[in-house]
């Protein structure tokens, strides 16, 4: 028997997700459409892929969104259950929290926002051959100093957590991906809020616990912000992210089954066009993603940017690294760029929000 089917997977997919508001205010991030499905089926098929069958999401902000959409997994070919946090307890409380539903001896934890390339199998190949209590997924980045560092010795094995600093000692970071022995899931607290990062791996390394890193160079992309979830979103329609839930030649735009896009409009860079989705002709999209049912009208040019559900954006309208909510009308000529958010519903009128001068 392989070690993948004695080994159940976990993903906290508990956040509110505030740093990809206003999309989501109406869906938590992970279902978010990304190339065309919702963020989590990638890791979910790559989970399916490693020989993982037992899933267990631990949620929390708009719970039921999850079931409603996966159900029991089946048509995934997994078997997926669902546990839901009433107080946020943190990414180790998070963990301890599901305990009641896991069944293996090896537990292999995701962090939900997380856009991932590694060989799961690889990882878990780490954690047998190392008889590891915990063994982390570090990926190699080329600035890790916007993330907490791990140090590793010459057998893997760790020798420290660093939080952020200006100098780190090495490029290996944490990429949000654990195996637990479960005998160490025990062993959290579950009546308060529990950090697996500041608090269960310092003082599993205080204890002397055999932690091992498992290091690689794979892809790796947190998508909690708009811009690093246009580019993972584009980067899975590249073929530059792997995604097994995608199937079919990657390129320049990926367009989904009812949408309509006029001749004469560019697709580049990734651009997603969603179910039921209007481009119109003349428009320019280069690394756009438009959620099903969005429209973008004769002329008008999206770079870098997200359309919610039924958005519209007017002729010649300019939408440069912005979101704009679920349903908002954005008028003719309206131009709006570096960061600008679009909250639900909201009509600017033709040419109501300008940043150059000409009209």
């Amino acid at each position: 028997m392989t070690l993948a089917a004695e080994t159940d997977a976990v993903i906290l997919v508990g956040g509110q997700g505030t740093r990809l508001r206003p999309l989501t205010l109406s869906a938590p991030k992970p279902m978010l459409p990304t190339a065309g499905v919702p963020f989590l089926t990638h890791l979910l098929a790559r989970i399916k892929q490693a020989g993982i069958t037992h899933v267990v999401l631990g949620t929390s902000f708009k719970a039921e969104v999850f079931e409603e959409h996966f159900g029991d997994g089946s048509d995934l070919g997994l078997e997926i259950e669902y546990v839901t946090e009433v107080e946020p307890m943190g990414t180790g409380g998070g963990i301890r929290n599901v305990l009641p539903s896991l069944r293996a001896d090896n537990i292999m934890v995701f962090n939900g926002d997380v856009l991932g390339g590694t060989d799961l199998s690889a990882v878990l190949d780490t954690h047998e051959r190392t008889n590891a209590d915990v063994t982390l997924h570090l990926v190699r980045v080329g600035d890790p100093r916007a993330f907490g560092c791990v140090p590793t010795d010459e057998d893997g094995r760790v020798k420290a957590f660093l939080e952020k600093t200006q100098d780190p000692p090495t490029d290996q970071i944490n990429a949000g991906c654990y195996v637990f022995r479960r005998e160490i899931i025990e062993k959290i607290p579950s009546d308060r809020p529990v950090s697996v990062e500041r608090e269960v791996f310092p003082a599993l390394l205080a204890d002397g616990a055999r932690v091992f890193g498992h290091v690689d160079m794979s892809y790796w992309r947190d998508m909690g912000t708009p811009d690093d979830f246009v580019r993972g979103s584009a980067d899975l329609v590249r073929g530059i992210a792997p995604s097994p839930a995608l199937d079919g030649p990657r390129g320049e735009s990926l367009v989904h089954p009812g949408a309509g896009v006029a001749p004469g409009a560019l697709l580049i860079g990734g651009t997603v066009v969603g179910r039921g989705a209007e481009v119109g002709a003349g428009a320019r999209l280069d690394g756009a993603v438009l959620f099903d049912g969005a429209q973008v009208e004769a002329g008008a040019v999206v770079e870098r940017s997200i359309i919610g559900f039924g958005a519209r954006i007017g002729p010649r309208a300019l939408i440069r690294d912005a979101v704009i909510g679920d349903g908002a009308d954005v008028g003719a000529r309206c131009e709006l760029i570096g960061g600008a958010r679009v909250w639900p519903g909201v009509k600017l009128p033709d040419g109501g929000v300008r940043f150059s001068t000409d009209v």
